[in-house]
């Protein structure tokens, strides 16, 4: 059974930063597309970023050059590190897990967390 398990959201001010981590268990993080999406109320969920099998990375335009994902396979976590953070990056953030070794735009998601609340304020 994959259970994630995620950590790390809060409340900061605008400009602030916050690392969210992922635990992963009856899953292994090395092998496949993992990514993280947010969901602010009254809006549609987001793809934020996306790290495949390889570690290579791909980034909502949004968050290019202020977020970064990454994972520790020894650990089997996946992590969000979020810089120079805005008002609109508050929602709630949710990691989530594919079978597919690449990140190819089109891989399912099948498995989610249960979300960090992410608070911003200005």
């Amino acid at each position: 059974q994959v259970q994630l398990v995620e950590s790390g959201g809060g409340s900061v001010t605008a400009g602030g930063s916050l690392r969210l981590s992922c635990a992963a268990s009856g899953y292994t993080v090395s092998r496949y597309c993992m990514g993280w999406f947010r969901q602010a109320p009254g809006k549609e969920r987001e793809r934020v970023a996306r790290i495949n099998s390889g570690g290579s990375a791909y980034y909502a335009d949004s968050v290019k050059g202020r977020f970064t994902i990454s994972k520790d396979n020894a650990k089997n976590t996946l992590y969000l590190q979020m810089n120079s953070l805005k008002p609109e990056d508050a929602a709630m953030y949710y990691c989530a897990a594919s079978r597919s070794v690449y990140c190819s735009g089109y891989e399912r998601f099948d498995y989610w967390g249960q979300g960090t609340q992410v608070t911003v304020s200005s």
